[in-house]
């Protein structure tokens, strides 16, 4: 069992149902399962994409610097964090959203300390802004995060159960891989389920990632306990 995880979630998943923009009922589904978590008295740091609004490299260009890009894709991010944080409220889930940008009249801002004073009051922190930097991924963001606030492990959360040798969505014959080592993880070309950056970083600071499942009902608090049944350990 994990006494810490960063769960990773990205902008789509959090779209649910909708094309773009946030989906409620996916967050109060997703604060039901960190309810489960928090049972088993594992802590939630929580690192939220912005895709679901926009992606920085994909609008940069035609007069839009890549520096403005990532920024615009930051604030995505913090969008929702934001709903996220009021959405885990009203359901009982006792959570803070904090921001590695400038957005006081919005969030308390990213402090190492006190990130940690909210997760030993038993609250699910949420951190909107990615790194806060230009050209870092929210993937490499996440486990900067997870290695500051000292957790056990980075879950990124997906639309499959773990990594395959090819898309399990258009091949039948797709092969998962119950665990694998980072070398082969960033080497291989093949597997782009992560930022190449993010795996690097994870396997120069001995940072385990697991790529599992978002869905079903159960699924994380799996992994948080330490079944290895769910999803792929990289480490």
């Amino acid at each position: 069992m994990y006494k810490r995880i960063l769960l990773k979630i990205s902008g789509e998943q959090l779209g649910g149902k909708h094309d773009s923009g946030f989906d409620p009922e996916l967050g109060k589904w997703l604060a039901e399962e960190v309810k489960k978590v928090h049972k088993n008295n594992t802590e939630v740091v929580i690192m939220v994409g912005g895709g679901n609004y926009v992606r920085g490299a994909q609008i940069a260009g035609h007069g839009i610097k890549r520096v403005t890009g990532d920024q615009i894709g930051m604030l995505g991010t913090m969008m929702n964090a934001l709903a996220l944080t009021d959405v885990f409220e009203d359901q009982g889930v006792r959570t803070r959203h904090l921001s590695t940008i400038f957005a006081n009249q919005v969030a308390e801002p990213f402090v190492h300390r006190l990130a940690e004073k909210h997760m030993q009051k038993g609250r699910v922190v949420i951190v909107g802004g990615g790194s806060g930097r230009p050209y870092v991924t929210t993937d490499t963001a996440a486990v900067i995060l997870a290695l500051e606030l000292n957790c056990d492990v980075v879950v990124k959360t997906t639309k499959v159960d773990g990594i395959f040798d090819k898309d399990p969505e258009k091949y039948d014959d797709a092969v998962k891989y119950d665990s694998l080592d980072f070398q082969k993880a960033v080497e291989d070309p093949r597997i782009k389920i992560m930022d190449k950056a993010a795996m690097g970083l994870a396997m120069e600071q001995n940072m385990p990632i697991i790529v599992a499942k978002l869905e079903p009902s159960g699924n994380i608090a799996k992994v948080a306990a330490g079944d290895e049944t769910v999803g792929t350990k990289i480490s």
